[in-house]
């Protein structure tokens, strides 16, 4: 089963990026985030009839996540609980069968945290209840997805520069240190299992030819619950839509496991 997360970076805007990469590489499922729309203004006849199921948590404008599985879903819940004031669309949940069994998938857009301290604040507070989540999900002792842009750079091998971003929300020691924290909890960096060589990235900013000059971040990740880390059979960045026509800042990046 191949599971893939893509920050895509409007839906609108992207709809034929994402149309042709999901034709080529043919996830199982595809977590996609910021998609930047209310749910019912979401593409959903295009996904379908590529053969995707489609769950949809959206708002207008801004985050946003969305589910694509070539399996129905089984069960499906929108919003991360600790916080009836957070009306953000940053968290999306579902349960599938497979051959073995089910597998849980998260899809999640981790807050920026850059801007005002209280956006900060935020990023670290849904970093908490995230963990929260987290904990209570593993006690079910099932393989366990947590896919998304976590914007989270994890250590200065997943950064061009780790001095530019020393001051950045993104790289911040308390930020580096709740993502350590929710890897404590027993968690698996799929691509970390996989792959030890340093500047392997996700994201590159469309300003000063950062594109162009590999000037990227690691920021998009799958964690993996032990049981899925059992299953682990390759986790891989595919870069090749970045140089793609309108691309999204960030590229897919796709894990398989033997479900």
């Amino acid at each position: 089963m191949k599971i893939a997360t893509w920050n895509i970076n409007g839906v609108k805007a992207r709809i034929d990026t994402a149309a042709a990469w999901l034709k080529s590489a043919s996830p199982d499922v595809a977590c996609l985030q910021e998609i930047k729309c209310r749910d019912e203004l979401f593409p959903v006849q295009v996904f379908e009839d590529l053969g995707y199921n489609v769950a949809v948590h959206g708002q207008k404008g801004f985050n946003g996540v969305a589910l694509l599985s070539k399996t129905p879903f089984d069960e499906i819940a929108a919003g991360l609980a600790g916080d009836s004031d957070d009306v953000q669309a940053r968290y999306l949940e579902a349960v599938l069968s497979v051959p073995s069994g089910v597998v849980r998938i998260v899809d999640i857009y981790l807050p920026n945290g850059n801007g005002a301290p209280e956006k900060y604040d935020y990023k670290l507070a849904w970093m908490a209840r995230l963990r929260k989540r987290v904990k209570t999900l593993l006690a079910y002792e099932e393989p366990l997805v947590i896919a998304g842009d976590y914007n989270v750079i994890p250590a200065p091998e997943d950064v061009y520069n780790p001095d530019a971003w020393m001051d950045d929300a993104l790289y911040l020691p308390q930020t580096r240190a709740q993502f350590q924290a929710l890897l404590n909890l027993g968690l698996t960096d799929a691509f970390r299992a996989c792959h030890d060589e340093p500047h392997c990235f996700t994201f590159w900013d469309y300003q000063a030819g950062a594109w162009q000059k590999n000037q990227g971040l690691r920021i998009d990740h799958l964690l993996l619950s032990p049981q899925a880390a059992d299953k682990l059979v390759a986790c891989e960045i595919d870069s090749e839509p970045r140089g793609w026509e309108k691309p999204s800042d960030h590229v897919p990046i796709v894990v398989e496991l033997s479900l």
